[in-house]
């Protein structure tokens, strides 16, 4: 499907891996020049700046610190500049550090809830002031079902998740009259590198619930993802789509 997206730009946090790889990469497929926020995966993010180049678009990766409200204002700043423009924000970017709420450290909570619910926080409000400034421009937060139904030993990860969902709702409401866009996307398990660090047995279990038989690529969810970046999707807000395969009903 044509989504419309060239002459568009975009940003993509915690782009260089997984979900926002294949956000990045689509996006480019559909006609924006993207650029992709890293912490430390230096080689992959530039991996990926050659496969959006090898689309015809521009590409840019930026190493910044997601947490860190300054390092989201430059890269906004070093995007504008660079492709003239910024019209889509998709914030990806995400740890998680487990444990059961009597064993969890002030750090762990600290770092997760920093990075996933701080980080999206960042980038969302600097993405808005530009946004409301041309009147126009779409953001996509990728949260997920932990967000929507909690999980054993992910207190703090699914408290950010489900965070992210209520600072989206609020911003639909906020950004609407300056046609601004503001979804989220929901992903239950997701073949990713992430994936491949969860036991077994969890894994197994997440299969069992998942009425399709099959967990989710991440290209599955980059095709949702650019469709909530297109104008086909212009009369979506405030919207929490799952992408599971049935895992949470």
């Amino acid at each position: 499907m044509k989504l419309g997206l060239k002459g568009k730009s975009a940003i993509v946090t915690g782009g260089s891996l997984g979900i926002g790889r294949s956000v990045a990469i689509e996006l480019a497929r559909q006609g924006a020049d993207v650029a992709v926020n890293y912490r430390r995966h230096d080689d992959e993010a530039r991996q990926v700046v050659a496969e959006i180049e090898k689309l015809g678009r521009k590409g840019l990766a930026v190493k910044a610190d997601v947490s860190s409200f300054a390092d989201a204002e430059a890269m906004v700043a070093q995007v504008q500049k660079t492709f003239g423009g910024f019209d889509i924000l998709v914030c990806n970017a995400g740890i998680t550090w487990d444990g059961v709420i009597w064993k969890m450290t002030e750090k762990q909570w600290d770092a997760v809830i920093g990075v996933n619910l701080k980080g999206y926080f960042n980038y969302n409000k600097v993405a808005a002031k530009a946004f409301m400034d041309q009147k126009y421009g779409k953001i996509v937060n990728i949260s997920s079902i932990n967000g929507m139904r909690g999980k054993f030993a992910q207190s703090n990860y699914a408290a950010s998740k489900g965070g992210e969902i209520a600072m989206s709702k609020s911003l639909a409401k906020e950004l609407g009259k300056f046609n601004i866009n503001v979804n989220v996307v929901a992903p239950g398990m997701v073949l990713t590198e992430m994936m491949e660090k969860i036991p077994a047995e969890f894994k197994n279990a997440a299969l069992a619930e998942t009425v399709l038989g099959r967990f989710a690529t991440p290209e599955d969810v980059a095709e949702l993802v650019c469709f909530l970046c297109s104008d086909r999707s212009r009369h979506v807000t405030g919207e929490v789509i799952k992408i599971d395969g049935g895992q949470y009903i």
